[in-house]
């Protein structure tokens, strides 16, 4: 039990933790890559990244859940993403900074490489710890950390750091078969296919909605580094707060109590209000993903794929 206890503890939080590097270097690299014509202009190459990185995740949430041997998705994700890296350096040294084809290659390294890293990570933790909200929660929040400080700090000395520490955390797990010496979650169900359907789209649809909200709560805030890197701590606590909050008050009222408080803070035209709503809002995330795993069991790459899609929507919303 103990053993058990200390590798699900591993495992989740390497897996936390390289969820901040993949993060953080994928925004290093598109900042670094854009920046030196400016940020204006360029909306294709984020267009690009981001389609690649949330819309690709059910397709390949659905070969993580296929595969035998799951480390590979790793491997391949870490060249990817050292591959866009060497990119966005002859990008940015050799060629002309506004290289369309330089910039193209990139963010589809970056894109792919993301994709692939987030259903490998996703699966890894919903499995190895039994589909645990506290866990789940855990591992999904630290990437908006790392996209905040790659914001306020984004460098080469900081991207090249970001690779190096990736490569490294990510060879205990690049050189064993991480799906074969983990246990699938315990909780079943005998609901119809057409019930699973129809539940999924809920859940999918409360994330987009909570995309969209958790945008309204920052969009009146001035982006001031410090607000940034704020914003960042505020989501990611969010994120790791929402199974423990679940865990000492239950589902149900833990749900009831983020809602109205929510609420609330969308009525309050304020600063602290704003911060709260973003704090409180984040608090379903590892809720929703917890869901999607029970309703498919065996298939938890698909569920954080979908859940992962269902975002794009959500921030689309939100900007209109």
């Amino acid at each position: 039990m103990k053993n058990r206890a200390f590798s699900t503890f591993y495992v989740v939080t390497a897996c936390a933790v390289l969820h901040l590097l993949v993060d953080a270097l994928c925004l290093c690299c598109l900042y670094l890559l854009v920046s030196p014509v400016g940020f204006e202009g360029v909306l294709g190459v984020f267009i690009t990244y981001n389609v690649l990185a949330f819309l690709t995740q059910p397709l390949t949430g659905a070969i993580a859940d296929r595969v035998k041997h799951g480390h590979w998705l790793l491997l391949i994700a870490v060249v990817l993403l050292a591959l866009a890296v060497l990119s966005t350096s002859l990008v940015t040294l050799y060629f002309h900074p506004s290289s369309i084809i330089g910039w193209t290659l990139t963010a589809i390294l970056l894109g792919m490489g993301n994709s692939l890293f987030h259903v490998w990570g996703g699966k890894q933790v919903a499995v190895q710890s039994d589909n645990d909200m506290r866990a789940l929660g855990i591992f999904v929040s630290t990437g908006a950390f790392g996209l905040a400080v790659s914001m306020v700090f984004y460098s080469w000395v900081l991207l090249f750091g970001l690779l190096i520490a990736l490569c490294v955390l990510a060879v205990p797990f690049a050189l064993r078969d991480t799906v074969s010496h983990v246990r699938f979650p315990s909780q079943k169900h005998s609901l119809p296919m057409s019930y699973v359907i129809l539940l999924l789209l809920l859940i999918m649809l409360v994330v987009g909605m909570r995309s969209a909200v958790g945008t309204l709560f920052t969009g009146g805030l001035e982006r001031t580094d410090i607000v940034i890197i704020m914003l960042g701590l505020l989501t990611m606590a969010g994120k790791m707060a929402g199974g423990w909050l679940c865990q000492w008050m239950g589902i149900v009222r833990a749900m009831v109590a983020v809602v109205v408080v929510v609420v609330v803070c969308l009525f309050i035209d304020a600063p602290f209000a704003m911060l709260l709503g973003l704090f409180v809002i984040n608090c379903t995330m590892p809720v929703t993903l917890y869901f999607a795993n029970v309703l498919l069991p065996g298939r938890e790459g698909l569920a954080f794929g979908l859940l992962a899609a269902a975002l794009v929507p959500g921030y689309l919303l939100a900007y209109i």
